[in-house]
């Protein structure tokens, strides 16, 4: 059952919560700022494109939208465009003003704000959905020496390195080693025995001893889902070969490999998927964060009077899943409609998302309330989902076409382009 969000009187002594049934006054120019090019911030920028009342700046760091659901796939042989989107496709033909840039003032007062590229801008409704970091929790060398899946360079990154392995030492590694029992963690180290082994195949590496580890901290894998679940999931993982190491804190990251309870597994291929931290703009801001460093908002989702955060910046129920940032975005827009029809705004409840967690190839474990399925039909309602995501962004014709594209494969090195 869906949650609702209580509304939080205290949260700022200049939030003015009432401003919501006052027609909308704050929006009577409807110049909508909003920052980020993820799952909310486009889907807001879209929705509100339909409207002609709206003028609508969209402030991203990077050039294209990242489908993160897919970016395990990109990482081990899949093709780039099945998790990524650029935003001249997205926004072709819209009222959508796109400024490459990174965001790193605000002045609440004057109500603009201001970009490391020397932009100001001014709002009359601002929309703050930046994103989140990776966490290394101060443990020395993994920021220097892990590699990630946090977006396309990232996956790239990796996948020319588990390549360049086989081509300069003609061996893969002693071990890979995935560090984070979530899910991506999860989804990584599902598709990695496989990829290596086929790899290795293509660089003629005779019968190669292939090891994935994957260290989660916590007792179990996935530990925010029921039991059940977790264990569905670690069964899986053990069958395709990923040894799993639970209770496990990782120390220290080396050239050699990776500390854990004083003792250290060899590799040079440590991918770190276990913690993020939200964006430090919004402590250099000075915004109000809640204990897991998240921004707290009201009702609305607004931090202050027509500023809202929105999707993983957020500090609401379910934040930090794609399907959530969705949602916001949505709802959001929709609100902001309401505001500009002199309507007062709708109160935020926040929707329970459906679980979908691929672990290998063909195989997906779905938490959907209290439904769990696993197996090939948890898989195939995984590539629906996608499907239906994808067309959340862009229209029919070009979203089946990148969903088509799954099973396509895009290799870095010159000896896998040849075969």
């Amino acid at each position: 059952m869906a949650a609702q969000i209580i509304h939080i009187a205290t949260l700022h002594a200049n939030i003015d919560t009432n401003i919501h049934k006052n027609k909308g006054t704050f929006l009577s120019k409807h110049k909508i700022v909003i920052v980020g090019g993820g799952f909310a911030g486009i889907k807001a920028a879209l929705e509100l494109s339909q409207d002609k009342r709206f003028h609508i700046t969209l402030v991203s760091d990077k050039p294209d939208f990242r489908y993160y659901p897919t970016l395990f796939r990109t990482a081990t042989g899949g093709r780039r465009i099945i998790s990524s989107i650029m935003l001249n496709e997205l926004f072709a033909g819209k009222s959508v003003h796109v400024i490459k840039s990174t965001v790193n003032k605000l002045d609440k007062k004057s109500r603009t704000i201001g970009t490391n590229t020397g932009h100001s801008i001014s709002f009359d409704g601002l929309v703050l959905c930046i994103g989140t970091m990776p966490n290394y929790f101060g443990i020395k060398g993994l920021r220097e020496y892990s590699y990630g899946i946090k977006s396309n360079k990232d996956a790239e990154r990796l996948k020319k390195h588990l390549h360049d392995q086989l081509l300069v030492d003609k061996h893969p590694d002693l071990n890979y080693i995935v560090v984070g029992g979530g899910p991506t963690g999860v989804e990584l180290s599902g598709v990695l025995p496989a990829y290596l082994k086929e790899i290795c195949k293509r660089h003629n590496v005779k019968n190669p001893k292939i090891h994935v580890d994957l260290v989660e901290s916590a007792k179990r894998l996935l530990p925010k889902m029921p039991r059940r679940y977790s264990d569905a999931v670690s069964r899986r993982l053990h069958k395709l070969g990923v040894k799993i190491y639970l209770n496990s804190k990782v120390e220290a990251e080396t050239t050699k490999g990776l500390m854990i309870a004083g003792k250290t597994i060899l590799s040079r291929t440590v991918i770190w998927t276990a913690g993020v931290k939200n964006n430090t703009f919004f402590a250099d801001q000075g915004f109000q964060l809640a204990s897991n460093g998240r921004v707290r908002v009201d009702q609305y989702l607004q931090s202050d009077s027509g500023i809202y955060v929105i999707g993983d910046n957020a500090d609401t129920p379910y934040s930090g899943m794609a399907q959530t940032a969705l949602y916001d975005g949505k709802f959001l827009a929709k609100n902001l409609k309401r505001l500009a029809d002199g309507k007062s705004a709708k109160p935020y409840y926040a929707k329970k998302p459906i679980y979908v967690i691929p672990a290998g190839r063909k195989w997906s474990a779905i938490l959907w309330g209290k439904v769990q399925i696993y197996g090939r039909l948890g898989w195939l309602v995984r590539r629906a989902a996608d499907l239906v995501a994808y067309h959340d962004y862009e229209p029919f014709r070009k979203a089946t076409s990148r969903w088509m594209a799954e099973d396509d494969s895009e290799e870095p090195c010159r000896v896998c382009k040849k075969l």
